[in-house]
């Protein structure tokens, strides 16, 4: 009976000091600590500040003209792939993006490596392929940033195990999987839309127009014009460097706290269905929803932040009837670049007034607004006016006519043309 109780006692401790080491929780390995920069090693490396952060695993850095002949060199990270930001929003981009900002922002010192010899580029042919070393204080170490995206659990492997930290690389990629870190938690991104539509940005809404018809989406934006019951809402994108812009009709159903959030210079989450407007001849978002009862309601629209300010980007008239290329995710495609500008606000210097014709029709819809035929260097551009008063009394072409002008407007599409609407006298200036 002694030995039994003996027994059971010793089964009793062993089962205690099991349960006391399943509770307590291995050390992490800061893998991105213990990884050391040689600056010794055959690699090519050079000093760099950032210029633009694109996404997680993409930046454009300033670099010495003897790396980059134009002084810029687009990264895309070695070994890691993280949650896309720039066309349909993946989970945990949004942290990813973050996460990478502030590392480089912060930042004292930021070394850019490549896998070997020499710099090398990626499958598009655009981008050189690096490891990202940052130092975060004076007296400290350099990081790999690269790896650290992979130890917190902010990206995937991309041909990790093949590169020169491949080793190091995996290790840190499997211990953020034992840890279920981020995108290995299982647990929902609280950065993320979980709603019905397909979350994206206005960039890849504008370069894909027709896959996403009749599709109900999500996207963010400034707001800023307001007319005829629609709202034009852009945002800027990093790796272009263009703005990307949509009409959005919220129609005369609207409550008026929903029209507060659709305010001119405010910041929004737009949710509605994409459409192509006949009488237009142009795309637009509507359908738009707002439930006062349940303001976080996924399908309703949002207001993120205000005090914002429409960007009017400096064009030249070569460049907006010209052709640009963009890469989507088949490839780099080339768009008439006042086709992707549709929907944002533009300024435009130095055109000359070449025709003019006022709308004077009493039953004419558009009775006032003036058409102004410009050209500059070679090339023409059309201005396309509201109905502008000044002191109670039509404003006509006779004001323009002959005038050199500078212009202030959205990028507008009619009659089959692409052209700049001004809404106000104050957005065109005699020269």
């Amino acid at each position: 009976m002694k030995i039994i109780r003996q027994i059971a006692c010793l089964l009793l401790c062993l089962m205690l000091a099991g349960f006391a080491l399943a509770e307590t929780p291995a050390q992490s390995t800061d893998f991105a600590g213990q990884l050391r920069l040689n600056m010794a090693s055959e690699t090519v490396k050079t000093e760099a500040t950032v210029k633009t952060f694109v996404d997680g695993d993409t930046t454009h850095f300033l670099v010495p003209e003897s790396v980059a002949a134009s002084g810029v060199l687009r990264a895309r990270y070695l070994a890691v792939n993280t949650p896309e930001t720039t066309g349909k929003v993946e989970e945990y981009g949004k942290k990813a993006a973050a996460f990478t900002k502030e590392k480089l922002t912060n930042a004292e010192s930021i070394i850019l490596e490549s896998d070997d010899g020499k710099w090398n580029l990626d499958s598009t042919g655009g981008r050189h392929l690096v490891w990202v070393w940052y130092k975060p204080a004076e007296e400290s170490d350099y990081r790999c940033l690269n790896l650290e995206l992979l130890q917190n659990g902010l990206a995937i492997a991309n041909s990790t195990a093949n590169n020169r930290y491949g080793s190091t690389c995996m290790a840190a990629l499997n211990q953020a999987r034992a840890e279920k870190l981020h995108l290995y938690s299982g647990q929902k991104d609280p950065d993320f839309y979980y709603g019905e539509a397909v979350e994206l940005t206005l960039r890849e809404l504008r370069t894909n127009v027709e896959a996403y018809n009749g599709m109900k989406v999500a996207f963010n934006g400034i707001v800023t014009m307001n007319r005829d019951q629609s709202v034009y809402v852009e945002t800027f994108d990093p790796e272009t460097g263009l703005y990307f812009g949509m009409p959005v009709y919220y129609g005369y159903g609207m409550s008026g706290a929903g029209l507060d959030i659709l305010s001119v210079g405010n910041e929004v989450r737009i949710v509605g269905t994409l459409q192509y407007y006949e009488a237009g001849g142009t795309w637009q978002v509507s359908g738009l929803t707002y439930r006062m009862m349940k303001p976080n309601d996924p399908g309703n629209i949002q207001k993120i932040s205000d005090g914002h300010s429409a960007a009017y980007a400096p064009v030249d008239a070569e460049t907006f009837i010209g052709q640009t290329s963009v890469e989507t995710e088949e490839g780099s495609k080339t768009f008439p670049w006042a086709q992707l500008a549709l929907g944002t606000s533009v300024s435009i210097a130095h055109l000359t007034v070449e025709d003019a014709v006022t709308t004077l029709a009493e039953d004419s819809s558009s009775y006032g607004a003036i058409t102004l035929r410009c050209t500059s260097g070679g090339a023409e551009v059309t201005v396309r006016t509201e109905p502008m008063y000044e002191n109670g009394t039509l404003i006509t072409q006779d004001r323009y006519l002959g005038k050199t002008i500078s212009v202030k407007g959205v990028v507008d599409f009619y009659d089959g043309a692409y052209q700049i609407r001004a809404l106000t006298p104050e957005h065109i200036t005699i020269e």
